[in-house]
């Protein structure tokens, strides 16, 4: 009986011993992220090799570069005229020489200095890239119509001016790149979220839309002209409202 009894406790202190190893041992395993060895960068480090300012990470080199980053191109990375700046500077109040074009046309003095025209042939394809990106990042407060009666608005955030105002039909499309890309009074900056070249295919669209809202016969194709007040075809199934 004795045998029996320092049997059972023998097991019973061997189990203890594996649960007390086991858990030794998941413990030693564990190291949380922040405690796994790594440099913080541009911070001092004990051990640098041949470094010896007390950095972890070269910093780069003035001037330096990313593959396929070298924004050379002012006009279609800023929507800006090369030059205006220091041209309005050293042109003289009453000369009568024309500065860049946005300067000699008439355009309001706080929208003079942007390009009047698209630095990147425009195509349907882009049109139709551009309605896409306005939907996806646009239409939210400035409305599908580009009235400012998107769903932001309507949930009592201050309303965007309209498109359709003449202040904007009559902007260059210059100005709307450097509103996209550096924001304009609540509205943030949208540089991080939609690249150059969406950029400037919004602006179309926005052109488009501008159109499509003042739009006259005029406007239409002289072959296209017959279409307007043609009945559209009943698709199979459907009845059009008059017919019998």
């Amino acid at each position: 009986m004795q045998s029996i009894v320092n049997l059972r406790s023998s097991i019973l202190n061997l189990r203890s011993s594996i649960l007390v190893l086991a858990a030794l041992a998941f413990t030693s395993c564990r190291q949380d992220m922040h405690d796994q060895p790594k440099y913080r960068p541009l911070r001092p480090v004990d051990q640098i090799g041949s470094i010896n300012d007390g950095r972890s990470a070269r910093p780069l080199v003035e001037g330096t570069v990313a593959r396929g980053e070298l924004r050379d191109d002012l006009e279609f990375y800023t929507g800006k005229i090369a030059g205006f700046g220091q041209t309005m500077a050293n042109t003289p109040a009453t000369s009568s020489s024309a500065a860049p074009s946005q300067a000699a046309s008439g355009v309001t003095p706080g929208l003079q200095g942007f390009v009047a025209e698209f630095p990147m042939q425009i195509t349907a394809a882009d049109l139709d890239r551009g309605q896409e990106r306005f939907n996806i990042y646009c239409s939210v407060c400035h409305g599908p119509l580009g009235d400012g009666g998107g769903m932001i608005p309507k949930r009592g955030f201050r309303k965007p001016p309209s498109y359709h105002d003449e202040r904007l039909r009559n902007a260059p499309v210059g100005y709307f790149f450097d509103v996209i890309t550096n924001g304009f009074g609540n509205m943030p900056d949208y540089a991080g979220q939609v690249e150059p070249s969406d950029r400037w295919r919004i602006i179309a669209y926005i052109r488009a839309l501008q159109l499509s809202q003042r739009a006259t016969v005029a406007d239409v194709p002289a072959d296209k002209r017959g279409e307007l007040n043609k009945k559209p075809e009943a698709k199979e199934g459907e009845v059009h409202q008059g017919a019998k």
